[in-house]
């Protein structure tokens, strides 16, 4: 799965993805089926099928973040200058392709 920055989660994204998997481990010490805990979470049932096997070999610990996957290359400053020059080259460009016929 690719996100915004081509990169994995933010640590607050993988605090909350641990938090649908700790969920998701209390549903299925209930019995709940596969099928709906995605639903219910909103994501795949191949993933809540991995996490069930995680959770069946080693219990709620098997399912907490392991961490990041790789570090950051880039700090948030930088992506925000980032984003800000991407922005403003957008709003430079949106106007020439009007003054250039639809072209």
């Amino acid at each position: 799965m690719r996100y915004a920055h081509g990169g994995g989660l933010t640590p607050r994204e993988q605090e909350k993805r641990e938090r649908v998997r700790l969920e998701a481990a209390e549903r299925f010490a209930r019995g709940e089926k596969t099928e709906v805990v995605a639903r219910e979470f909103r994501v795949t049932s191949r993933s809540v099928r991995r996490w069930r096997r995680e959770w069946e070999q080693g219990g709620a610990d098997a399912l907490r973040s392991k961490g990041p996957a790789s570090v950051e290359r880039h700090s948030s400053r930088q992506w925000e200058r980032l984003e800000r020059e991407l922005s403003g080259a957008r709003s430079c460009t949106a106007g020439t392709m009007s003054s250039r016929g639809g072209r």
